[in-house]
């Protein structure tokens, strides 16, 4: 067995360990990544980017049938080849050799392999041959490995071989029939990929699409996955699944029977921390790992988890901006240096408690920030809703013929800021960082009469939003 050190070591080498990493290299310490599959990470390969490139040939299409004049340019259909070859292009094909070159040129080592702590400070790494590395820490180990797709308890479900967001986000065509249970933000976007792709797409969600966002927002994402020729099934959970003449088959609730080509489950994500050596430092195999906010997982005082692993915000921005934070932590513990740990300083994840922008890339697009009306009000807080229809305005009607979109805000009326803000509607991710920095800043809303937005942009929703809210003051 060889052995070596660095001054801290990152397991896992997705967006969010190689954001800790980068930050570790530039505070002057050295760092090391290891990681078993590859660099880059889910985001890269099987979610954020793949998705998305399947989504959005369909978007554009939909987005030029929209308007009148291109409307009538528009005489072909989707094809779903080159829609597929896009999707690979994001991926690099499944190779990493160009995250590779970056983490070279960053100053970033490698071990490609399986990661087990030992101990404190301690790990092993077992290389694809079978070669075993112990590798030690000076300052810390940073857990970076994500999180995988639960499978619910139904019987007869791992036998079928269903999809998880993997195989729907790394699929090489696009099946007739696809059965999906769940109804979060994975199932409302592969729903709309393939439905647009021609598939046959139904949705199996007890208690519908997008149940943490803003009720309105669901809502208009099952009315446009019904125009797309999508079946959306509310109040009903399989009970069972069988493979029958080529055919998945799931049995539901109520009585009736799905039978479809392929079955896509979304229901959830689980940590990945069951064979990670946890035990050897006092955790516990297969569990989230709870952080404080400088991201140092609780009882340790050298141990961090960045990302989905700690469970504090399951979003790549949410891990990258920990991922920060906890490289910046690092670095300064190390050199005995002050240490910003109040609510929004240089070394803590505040707005992962209090502001997590978050964008659904369906057909319409949901961009939130902060609280929903009724997590403010469960809260605690006293809030005023406000709600306008996006497309009365002069630049949603110009983005698109007939467009249809909502926009709330929820105000704190004690101190009269924002605690949240949703945007249902197209392109509405655009109008989402303005939103942000309002929550994030506590911009009071007096200030935000001031920040005007330019005429005829989507952006004149804050006026109306605003305008709205001051006449129902009066």
């Amino acid at each position: 067995m060889t052995r070596a050190n660095w001054d801290v070591i990152i397991i896992g080498a997705g967006a969010v360990g190689e954001n800790v990493a980068d930050r570790i290299i530039q505070g002057g310490l050295s760092a090391v990544i290891v990681e078993s599959e590859l660099v880059g990470g889910e985001c890269s390969y099987w979610a954020c980017m793949p998705s998305k490139a399947l989504l959005r040939s369909g978007i554009a299409l939909r987005a030029a049938q929209a308007v009148d004049g291109a409307r009538q340019a528009v005489t072909g259909t989707l094809d779903i080849a080159a829609v597929f070859a896009r999707r690979d292009s994001f991926t690099s094909n499944w190779k990493d050799d160009g995250q590779v070159d970056w983490l070279n040129g960053a100053g970033i080592d490698l071990l490609r392999g399986h990661a087990r702590l030992t101990g404190r400070l301690e790990a092993t790494v077992t290389e694809p041959d079978g070669t075993v590395t112990a590798i030690s820490a000076n300052h810390a180990i940073v857990v970076s490995t994500g999180s995988s797709a639960l499978l619910p308890d139904i019987p007869g479900l791992a036998d079928i071989a269903p999809w998880t967001s993997r195989e729907a986000t790394s699929a090489t065509h696009a099946p007739a029939s696809l059965t999906i249970i769940g109804g979060g933000v994975v199932a409302a976007e592969m729903a709309t990929a393939y439905a647009t792709l021609g598939t046959a797409v139904t949705v199996v969600a007890r208690s519908g699409l997008l149940g943490t966002q803003e009720p309105f927002a669901g809502e208009l994402v099952s009315e446009a996955l019904t125009a797309l020729g999508a079946t959306m099934l509310t109040g009903v959970s399989p009970t069972s699944a069988r493979l029958e003449g080529g055919e998945s088959v799931l049995e539901l609730d109520d009585g009736s029977t799905l039978r479809s080509e392929t079955v896509l489950v979304a229901t959830g994500r689980i940590p990945r921390t069951e064979d990670l050596g946890l035990e050897t430092v006092g955790l516990t195999a297969g569990d989230w790992l709870r952080t404080d906010d400088t991201l140092l997982v609780t009882g340790t005082d050298w141990l961090y988890a960045t990302g989905d692993v700690n469970h504090r915000a399951l979003l790549t921005h949410q891990g990258k901006y920990q991922a920060r934070a906890a490289g910046d932590v690092i670095v300064a513990r190390a050199a005995g240096t002050p240490v910003a740990d109040a609510a929004w300083g240089a070394h803590v994840a505040t707005a992962d408690h209090r502001a997590v922008p978050q964008v659904t890339f369906t057909d319409p697009e949901v961009a939130s920030i902060g609280l929903t009306a009724a997590a403010a009000e469960k809260a605690g807080y006293e809030t005023r809703v406000i709600d306008y229809e996006l497309g009365s305005i002069a630049g949603a009607s110009l983005h698109a013929d007939g467009y249809r979109g909502k926009a709330r805000m929820v105000v704190d009326e004690k101190r009269r800021v924002l605690l949240g803000v949703t945007f249902v509607g197209q392109d509405v991710s655009e109008l989402l960082h303005a939103a942000t920095i309002a929550v994030v800043g506590e911009v009071p809303l007096d200030r935000l009469w001031h920040a005007v937005p330019a005429y005829p942009t989507m952006n004149e929703i804050w006026l109306r939003l605003l305008e709205t809210y001051g006449r129902e003051s009066a």
